[in-house]
């Protein structure tokens, strides 16, 4: 059975997963903002999307650039979790996974890593 969490609660959750980034990967964060969002429209079950273009693949072209964004999908992972520790671990894992594609890690070693 999905977990029931409100919009506040789960924010608080990214936020957290957020303060659990090293200090020097959040030193290196660059123009980037995270977002948390009901769900995708176009894939409804994604747990999380980075749209943007990664730090290792920026060129001096990239200068005056919208802020990249992070989405992070609520509905999608309340539906897969059935204890808020679950959703703690999940929020966490969707974090960093998302943050690896802003850093230029590829899925694969996301994957290695365990922020799959």
């Amino acid at each position: 059975m999905p977990v029931e969490m409100s919009l506040a609660r789960f924010e608080e959750l990214v936020s957290d997963a957020l303060d659990q980034v090293p200090a020097e990967f959040a030193a290196a964060m660059d123009n980037v903002v995270v977002l948390v969002e009901d769900f995708n429209e176009e894939a409804p079950d994604i747990l999380g999307l980075y749209h943007g273009i990664a730090l290792t693949e920026r060129t001096s072209h990239y200068s005056g650039a919208l802020p990249d964004r992070i989405s992070i999908y609520r509905e999608p992972i309340l539906d897969i979790c059935d204890t808020e520790d679950d959703v703690v671990e999940e929020v966490l894992i969707t974090v960093l996974h998302e943050l690896g594609h802003h850093f230029g890690i590829d899925d694969e070693r996301l994957h290695e890593l365990g922020w799959g």
